[in-house]
């Protein structure tokens, strides 16, 4: 059953967060105990093959509740040096192994079931005390679930939504406990094992469910398509920003990580683009309280295509500058460094000069005709332009 985190967890401290989700699972712990010991110890003196084996699934709560546990105490610390981006994928950590867990046990509870019933004739009569803790069990199993589901909502944690689902197949697993040891007590003995056969198959199957959606994270899955649509709007609406191209969203526990290119007009100064990636940054955390973090590249041309990528092979800085003098000549003296424009295969030059050497309006036009002259077949510079300024003193 897919459950809806919407709440306000991105604005719970790590801290509180923490103490919320250790308390709800210590209440968990808890009562598995108290029902592990009781199913164990009445499906054995009851002759319930049933009961015992929901009795195994409880313990398994338990040991679900205690890696969540460690891994809300793992995943509470902040970030480090070797951990830059925190450790909530502890929390990922542990929802596998309690997968893996819960699909060891549930194949364990179907294969010994199969067994038994190949032998039905030979099974002990069934005692009532075993239908009133499976009833017991299903109300106790429910009100956990609703109060853990809760907290899981609030938290936004998948761990223990993890926890709290396998909570509610427990109760609904205790169903078919109470209908099998009902039907055994009726004169049916082999619906008992019937009972242990189905909720073993309903463990492996959660198991495994629970398993493959954590190995999904772990390697990087990307966010539901509905989430990736609404981050690219907010990147693509903010001023600035032409489009945007090689959007990555991927999961870590309760929260996600984005990053993305967005383009911008190739002639304003990188503190402006430096402004631009900045604000798409904070939109995208003000409208989506879930992402941990957005890494904005700001490109002044498609880089996802061979065109836009050609620049990466251009000349560095040094080259065209004595380039740019060479074409000048010996006469003209640059007041400022050239400012360079890497488009696609070539580099267009904007070149300061003093304003006592460029002269008057025809002998600057002169000047300009006779560099776009010299600059015509260049293999690298497409077009300088003359800037006048006032030379420093």
């Amino acid at each position: 059953m897919a459950q809806n985190l919407s709440g306000d967890s991105a604005r719970i401290s790590d801290q509180t967060r923490f103490a919320v989700a250790q308390r709800a699972t210590w209440v968990s712990a808890g009562v598995n105990v108290l029902l592990t010991i009781a199913q164990l110890a009445v499906g054995w003196l009851a002759h319930s093959q049933s009961l015992i084996a929901h009795g195994l699934h409880s313990f398994s709560d338990l040991l679900s509740d205690f890696l969540v546990l460690f891994a809300n105490r793992q995943g509470s610390h902040p970030a480090d040096d070797a951990h830059p981006y925190g450790h909530g994928r502890m929390e990922t950590a542990a929802t596998l192994l309690l997968g893996g867990s819960l699909a060891g046990i549930g194949a364990g509870i179907l294969w010994n079931a199969g067994l038994r019933l190949q032998d039905v004739a030979h099974l002990p009569s069934i005692a009532l005390p075993a239908l009133w803790v499976a009833i017991f069990t299903v109300v106790a199993k429910e009100g956990l679930y609703r109060y853990l589901v809760d907290i899981a909502r609030r938290l936004r944690s998948r761990l223990l939504v993890a926890n709290a689902l396998h909570t509610r197949a427990d109760a609904a697993s205790a169903l078919v406990v109470v209908a099998g040891v009902g039907g055994a007590l009726a004169g049916w003995p082999w619906l008992d094992l019937l009972a242990a056969a189905i909720m073993g198959f309903m463990v492996l199957h959660l198991g495994v469910k629970l398993g493959w959606e954590a190995l999904q994270e772990l390697i990087d899955t990307g966010l539901a398509a509905e989430e990736v649509a609404s981050i690219r709007r907010c990147l693509g609406t903010t001023p600035g920003v032409v489009d945007l191209h090689e959007l990555r969203t991927r999961r870590m526990a309760h929260r996600a990580l984005v990053d993305a290119h967005v383009r911008v007009d190739p002639r304003i100064s990188v503190s402006e683009g430096h402004r631009i990636a900045e604000q798409a940054r904070a939109r995208v955390l003000r409208a989506h309280p879930d992402v941990l973090d957005v890494l904005v590249h700001v490109d002044p041309e498609d880089d996802s295509t061979p065109a836009g990528r050609a620049s990466t092979g251009l000349p560095d800085r040094a080259i065209l500058e004595a380039e740019i003098a060479r074409l000048l000549g010996p006469g003209l003296r640059q007041c400022a460094p050239p400012t360079l424009h890497y488009l696609g295969s070539h580099v267009d030059a904007e070149v300061f000069l003093a304003i006592d050497q460029i002269g008057d309006a025809d002998a600057c036009a002169a000047l300009e005709r006779r560099i776009g002259k010299a600059v015509e077949g260049h293999p690298v510079l497409g077009a300088i332009s003359i800037q006048g300024r006032v030379a420093p003193k």
